[in-house]
C-alpha cells in the first residue's frame, strides 16, 4: 500500500463494505459457522508469503478466508454461552478506535482516552448503582478484571497482615484464605492461579440446587479462617442465573477484616433493571467487582470492567513506573495506574458511544427484555413431553434436558445439541450440570426478538422429536 490517500480509503472501505455485507446477512443464514476447524485449516496456505499483495486484494483475501468460519455472534438467534451481539454503535466506535491508531497507556499520550474512560466509568457506576467513588480499569474481559480485582484484595490483606506484596512478592508471606464457591466460574480461577494464590487451594463453600453459596456454610468457613481473608462472591451463575448472598457474605467477611470480591461478568447489570435488581441486592457492598462489556452492554469484543471500592489499592497492584513515563502527582485519570498493561486500545471509547446510545432506560430495558425472553424460553419448552427446563429461570439463563435422568437422557441431550447447532436454526451449546449433561440457553443479544425465540422454540422442539423418534 502506498501513501497514496486513494489507496488507504479504497482498503477501509472495502474492508466497511464486507463487514457490512456479513452482518447484514448473519441473521438469515445458519446461526453457526459454515465451515469447521479442521476444514479451514485444510484449505489454508500456511507458506510463508515472499511478495506483497495489494491493500484491497488482502482485505477481500482476509474476508474470503474468515468468513465461512465465523459464527453468528451477532445473530438474533445465537444462544450459545453469554455472548453479547457488538451493537452497531458501538462497532463503528471501535472502528474509529482501531483507525485512529492510538496506544491509550496514560493521558499524557492520549488525552481524550483518558477523559473518555472516565466518563464512562461514572456513567457505568451509576447505571450498576456502585459506589461513586470507585476506580475503573478497562481490560478485555471478567477474567482479567478478576485478575486486577484480587490482585487489590491480595495487596490490602497482606498490607493489613505487615506485609507488601507488590515490593517483597509472596515468599515467606502470610498465607491467604480464599473462600469460593462450588460453581464459581473458571475465570476465578484462573485469575487465583495468576496471582500466585492457586486454583486447588481455595477453601470451598457448598452451595445450593442453583448454585448459590449457603450462607450458614459460608460463616462457618470464615469462622475458621485466622489470617488474611479473601472471598469470591458469584452474581449470575453461568447456568441458572442465581446470586449468591452478597450482603450476607459482606457482614462476615468484613467482621474480619476481609475483602469480598463478586464476579459478575454478566449478572452485574441486573441491578441497571429495575425489574431484576432486587436479585443483586446487597453487591454495592462488596470491595471490587469484575463485569463485561461485551456481553450484557453489547460493545465490540474484548471489553470488560474490573471495579474496586478502594482506589489506592487498586492503584497500588497495577501501576508500573519507568522514567519515560508521566510520573507527577495529579488528578487527572492515568489508565495505566488501573491495569495490567501499558499498551492498549481504548476500550472507553466503544463504552462511552454505546452507553450514550441506548442511555439508561435503553439498557434497563433490554435487560429486561432479555429477561422475559428466557422466561418464554422456559415455558414453551418445558410444556413439551421429554423436555425439561432444570433451573428456576430468575435472570436470562435456561438450562434443559431431554429424556430421561440418566446416561441415556445425557446421549439424548447431547444429540439433540447436535441437531439444533446442526439445523442452524438458532444456536445453543451443552455442558455439564450436577452430574448431567444440559443444553444452555442464554439469552443476550441485542437483535433478539420475540419472533427469534418462537422460532427458535420450535427448532428445539422439532429437533427433541427427530432425535426421540430415532432413538
Amino acid at each position: 500500500m502506498t501513501g497514496d490517500p486513494a489507496d488507504i480509503r479504497d482498503a477501509l472501505m472495502r474492508a466497511v463494505g464486507r463487514a457490512l455485507a456479513w452482518r447484514e446477512s448473519v441473521a438469515h443464514g445458519p446461526q453457526r459457522p459454515l465451515k469447521g476447524y479442521a476444514e479451514i485449516r485444510a484449505s489454508a496456505d500456511f507458506s510463508t508469503p515472499e511478495d506483497g499483495l495489494g491493500a484491497e486484494s488482502t482485505i477481500a483475501a482476509l474476508a474470503d478466508f474468515a468468513e465461512p468460519g465465523l459464527n453468528a455472534m451477532t445473530g438474533p438467534r445465537f444462544f450459545g454461552w453469554v455472548i453479547g451481539a457488538s451493537h452497531p454503535v458501538g462497532v463503528a466506535a471501535d472502528w474509529m478506535t482501531a483507525a485512529w491508531g492510538q496506544n491509550t497507556g496514560n493521558h499524557h499520550a492520549t488525552p481524550s482516552a483518558a477523559v473518555a474512560e472516565e466518563i464512562a466509568a461514572r456513567w457505568l457506576l451509576d447505571i450498576l448503582r456502585l459506589p461513586s467513588g470507585c476506580s475503573v480499569g478497562f481490560v478485555t474481559g471478567a477474567t482479567m478484571a478478576n485478575f486486577v480485582g484480587l490482585a487489590a484484595a491480595r495487596s490490602r490483606v497482606l498490607r493489613d497482615a505487615g506485609w507488601d506484596v507488590e515490593r517483597d512478592g509472596l515468599f515467606g508471606a502470610p498465607p491467604i484464605d480464599v473462600l469460593i464457591g462450588d460453581d464459581a466460574h473458571t475465570t476465578v480461577f484462573a485469575a487465583l492461579q495468576m496471582l500466585g494464590l492457586g486454583h486447588e487451594r481455595v477453601k470451598s463453600v457448598p452451595t445450593d440446587a442453583a448454585g448459590r453459596i449457603l450462607p450458614g456454610e459460608f460463616a462457618k468457613i470464615v469462622a475458621g479462617c485466622g489470617g488474611p481473608l479473601i472471598a469470591v462472591a458469584q452474581a449470575g451463575q453461568i447456568n441458572t442465573g442465581a446470586f449468591d448472598p452478597v450482603g450476607v457474605m459482606a457482614d462476615a467477611v468484613h467482621a474480619r477484616g476481609g475483602w469480598l470480591h463478586v464476579d459478575g461478568a454478566f449478572g452485574l447489570w441486573a441491578r441497571a433493571c429495575p425489574e431484576k435488581a432486587g436479585l443483586a441486592d446487597g453487591v454495592d457492598r462488596a470491595d471490587s467487582w469484575a463485569t463485561d462489556g461485551h456481553k450484557w452492554l453489547q460493545t465490540p469484543y474484548d471489553c470488560g470492567y474490573a471495579i474496586v471500592a478502594h482506589p489506592e489499592d487498586h492503584r497500588r497492584a497495577m501501576t508500573a513506573a519507568a522514567t519515560y513515563l508521566p510520573s507527577e502527582a495529579t488528578d487527572e485519570r492515568d489508565p495505566s495506574h488501573l491495569v495490567p498493561e501499558l499498551s492498549r486500545r481504548s476500550r472507553g471509547f466503544a463504552t462511552w458511544a454505546v452507553i450514550r446510545h441506548l442511555g439508561r432506560k435503553g439498557i434497563a430495558e433490554m435487560v429486561a427484555r432479555h429477561c422475559r425472553q428466557a422466561s418464554r424460553f422456559a415455558e414453551a419448552l418445558g410444556r413439551e413431553p421429554g423436555i425439561a427446563v432444570i433451573n428456576e429461570v430468575v435472570l436470562n439463563q435456561v438450562i434443559v434436558r431431554f429424556g430421561p435422568d440418566d446416561e441415556d437422557g445425557d446421549r439424548l441431550t447431547e444429540r439433540v445439541i447436535a441437531r439444533i447447532q446442526s439445523d442452524g436454526v438458532c444456536f445453543a451449546g451443552g455442558g455439564r450440570w450436577r452430574g448431567r449433561w444440559v443444553m444452555r440457553l442464554s439469552v443476550i443479544s441485542w437483535p433478539t426478538t420475540d419472533e427469534d425465540v418462537a422460532l427458535s422454540v420450535a427448532a428445539i422442539i422439532g429437533a427433541w422429536r427427530a432425535v426421540r423418534q430415532s432413538a
